[in-house]
């Protein structure tokens, strides 16, 4: 998998897990959907993803 594809992935699973734990779970977990969603926004800026780092050390090719 290459690594816009790995970061594409894990970004929407995550964001539908929050969405689940905010609904099923409590309603706060809204908190961690806007954290991913400012994290992406940032990047988009700066050119400079956290998660993107952690994928390249973990082998992940461009």
């Amino acid at each position: 998998m290459k690594l816009q594809a790995a970061l594409r992935l894990i970004a929407g699973t995550m964001i539908l897990l929050s969405l689940a734990l905010t609904v099923l779970v409590h309603p706060n977990w809204i908190y961690f959907s806007a954290f991913i969603g400012l994290n992406l926004i940032q990047s988009a800026f700066t050119c400079w993803c956290p998660m993107i780092t952690i994928l390249k050390k973990l082998g992940f090719e461009e």
